[in-house]
């Protein structure tokens, strides 16, 4: 990390922002409003997985770029693509067709709160216990498809509840192209969408990858703990409340992810 994230004038606007955005989503759910319906959110899991691998370049990635534009373009207020390309200096190969997906909420609301995804997939099955399948691409059914499916079904109650801050669900792709051990092959498209906005476009994010466990121990991530605490600790404090058992209040993991862009900016993301 370059630098920590600086929680001073903004960090009561920031709490009271996720505070007030919780709550609307949980008494959304206590009410005559959308609820989640985690059946549907699995459909959609399932809807990526049969399309197949969704690797840069290939053509799985083609046709889920498709289906995401088509499905928030129906929810959110406006859906755009940001295009970028991406050069595999080892390999010489250039992929030139990338893109974040990026759905829009209340578009022109302050404060903006980002909740994030990757939708790419592994192009190499490198850790398959199978030697032979090591060079295959894989499926991604938890290691992307999770996290978009749950972001897929936040949209239909954003869609319809009345809140009154923006929000924006961004689709990383690009995310899990690289080799262990070497960080500037991973999260690309969250490195491109960082790079590409203010440090005060968004209040504080919360990105979702690999939460599709059969038996789910969401624990907490170093990163975010060290540089976004606060957002950390009102999530968990709001899982115990609600007495979700799959947050477990301890740290297990320094990860990668798609959230240190934003972390480096100074943006409070957390994984």
């Amino acid at each position: 990390m370059n630098r920590k994230t600086t929680i001073h004038y903004s960090s009561l606007c920031t709490m009271l922002a996720l505070s007030a955005f919780l709550s609307i989503l949980l008494l959304s759910c206590e009410s005559d409003k959308p609820k989640f319906n985690g059946d549907r959110a699995y459909q959609y899991l399932v809807e990526q997985c049969d399309i197949g691998p969704r690797n840069p370049g290939s053509e799985g990635a083609r046709k889920a770029l498709d289906y995401f534009r088509d499905f928030f373009s129906e929810r959110a207020d406006s859906v755009w693509l940001q295009r970028f390309e991406f050069t595999d200096t080892i390999k010489d190969t250039t992929f030139p067709d990338l893109a974040n997906v990026i759905a829009e909420f209340n578009p022109g609301h302050m404060p903006r709160i980002l909740l994030c995804a990757h939708w790419d997939t592994r192009p190499v099955a490198d850790r398959d216990p199978d030697p032979s399948n090591r060079n295959t691409p894989i499926l991604g059914a938890n290691d992307g498809a999770s996290g978009c499916a749950v972001l897929m079904e936040l949209a239909n109650l954003i869609s319809k509840i009345d809140s009154p801050y923006g929000v924006d669900i961004v689709l990383f792709d690009c995310e899990d192209y690289g080799q262990a051990g070497n960080n500037d092959y991973f999260c690309i498209g969250s490195k491109r969408y960082s790079e590409s906005i203010s440090r005060n476009k968004y209040a504080f994010g919360i990105l979702l990858d690999m939460i599709g466990d059969s038996d789910l121990a969401i624990y907490r991530e170093q990163y975010s703990q060290s540089y976004a605490r606060p957002i950390n600790d009102l999530v968990w404090k709001t899982a115990a409340e609600l007495g979700v058992t799959s947050f477990r209040d301890q740290i297990k993991y320094t990860l990668y992810d798609d959230h240190v862009p934003f972390l480096t900016k100074g943006i409070p993301v957390i994984d």
